[in-house]
């Protein structure tokens, strides 16, 4: 490893959906990724990176701007982002970076919620489509021919191929993939053909857990469709033979979709290699949140567990980052925008939350570890997923979650009322978290503590603890329009 000579460039891919434990570098046992390996082998691995609210425009709202649903505004899938903020690639632009981002964006469709702070930018309509995607930049709408992965990384090498002069740049290539509704390219539609491991939490009856965590709609048994699928099950099949075929089905084509965005990141670092650019930039690949694989029965994400609370995040730099580190250190999607900034030697914006982890990796750290981190789920679901509001507190060992009665005042509308509820798990005796140990009395005086941690947490981020005064009259009126159709 070499000292830096010049400012890096930058190049974060971000994909959706994307969980950690379908990443060879994590140890994946359902598939392969040599491309996304390569860079942790050349750089480091992160092995406690999660998300502060696991839905995929919160966490995107929040890797720009390095600050938390309630400061940036987008707290829920129906809340736009006020584009005009100020993000790491604006602060990046005002030191002298060209920027842009190619892909999908997903953080509302009005001309506000448009990207600002770049100067090239051409991203997918809402979510986006795999074959022939519409694109809108600030030229308009048009479609590009091929297939969404494939034309992303296309346009996003094209941008800075046609740059002029030796400024440093920094490009957003931000996939689609491996998002619902997982449909493979060609060239990778026969891959995973053989059966696919089944978790071992798969058959999980979520006997300790809370109602609000038993009512979720996410088995892949009773919520994964035909549609989904593409093909119709086998007739005859149990309940237990349904929602095994449905998990392979699923699998089948989510790991295909992997696979192209793997031969693309490896697109992407050939070409850094070929320009001469590799050591000379930072390059980091992540996901907006991670994804349940059929662990405890689930698809999709939402909660506080786990599989849905953990990103990958490989970096590589390597005239500043040793080569084969793993850092364990707790590292949230907040914190990224500081770090970056840190990297590139630009000033972080002062309403950025969170704490730069740059200092960790590249050798000299600049600050305490984090003894923890804070998440916040505000979707109040009764109407798609129906996985209610929570909040939390994670420390390297215990989690502690709350559900604090996310009906809305709805119930006296026909709706189910959430009832007040807490998890705590024990994750070094209890890593897979299938035992609730909230009431166990062996657990009493840490639990009082793990709150008080809570609290703090949530106060040093700004964040204020649940009440009913804290949803207007009109907001429950558009969540009821919603759920009714009116």
């Amino acid at each position: 490893m070499t000292s830096p000579r010049r400012r890096p460039n930058i190049v974060l891919i971000l994909t959706d959906d994307h969980a950690a434990h379908s990443v060879g570098a994590y140890g994946s046992v359902v598939n392969t990724t040599p491309r996304i390996d390569e860079i942790a082998t050349s750089g480091v691995r992160l092995d406690n990176c999660f998300v502060t609210n696991s839905l995929c425009a919160p966490s995107r709202a929040s890797i720009l701007t390095g600050t938390y649903s309630h400061v940036n505004g987008v707290t829920t899938l129906f809340t736009p982002i006020d584009a005009s903020q100020p993000t790491f690639v604006s602060q990046l632009k005002a030191a002298g970076y060209r920027t842009g981002i190619v892909g999908k964006w997903h953080m509302g469709e009005d001309k506000a919620a448009n990207p600002q702070g770049f100067d090239y930018w051409d991203v997918l309509i809402n979510q986006g489509e795999y074959i022939n995607p519409r694109l809108l930049s600030k030229d308009g709408v048009r479609v590009e021919e091929g297939y969404a992965t494939d034309v992303i990384t296309d346009l996003a090498i094209d941008w800075v191929d046609g740059l002029e002069g030796d400024e440093p740049w920094c490009l957003l290539i931000w996939h689609k993939a491996p998002h619902r509704p997982w449909e493979p390219d060609e060239k990778h539609k026969d891959l995973y053909s053989d059966p696919i491991p089944v978790p071992g939490t798969f058959w999980d009856d979520h006997g300790t857990r809370s109602a609000s965590a038993r009512r979720a709609l996410m088995r892949i048994a009773d919520y994964i469709n035909s549609e989904d699928l593409k093909v119709a099950p086998p007739e005859g099949l149990s309940y237990e033979e349904l929602a095994l075929w449905k998990y392979q089905r699923f699998m089948e084509d989510y790991l295909r979709c992997v696979a192209s965005v793997d031969d693309n990141v490896g697109r992407v670092t050939d070409w850094l290699r070929e320009r001469g650019d590799l050591d000379d930039t930072l390059l980091m690949y992540t996901s907006d949140q991670g994804f349940f694989l059929g662990d405890h029965g689930w698809f999709d994400k939402r909660f506080m567990y786990e599989e849905s609370l953990r990103m990958p995040f490989v970096a590589s730099y390597p005239r500043a980052i040793e080569a084969g580190q793993v850092h364990d250190g707790i590292v949230t999607n907040v914190d990224l925008a500081r770090t970056i900034l840190d990297a590139a030697g630009a000033e972080a914006h002062p309403r950025m939350q969170g704490r730069s982890f740059w200092g960790d990796v590249a050798g000299e750290p600049t600050s305490e570890p984090a003894e923890g981190m804070y998440y916040r789920y505000w979707e109040n679901d009764d109407w798609f997923h129906k996985a209610p509001a929570h909040y939390g507190y994670r420390d390297e060992r215990y989690k502690i979650i709350h559900y604090y009665n996310a009906s809305l005042g709805l119930a006296g509308a026909g709706f189910f009322e959430y009832p007040d509820e807490w998890e705590l798990y024990d994750l070094e005796t209890d890593p897979h978290e299938l035992r609730n140990v909230y009431g166990d009395p062996a657990y009493a005086v840490l639990r009082e503590g793990l709150k008080e941690k809570l609290y703090a947490a949530q106060e040093a981020v700004g964040d204020k603890p649940w009440t009913g005064e804290q949803i207007t009259d009109d907001a429950r009126a558009a969540v009821l329009g919603r759920l009714t159709g009116s």
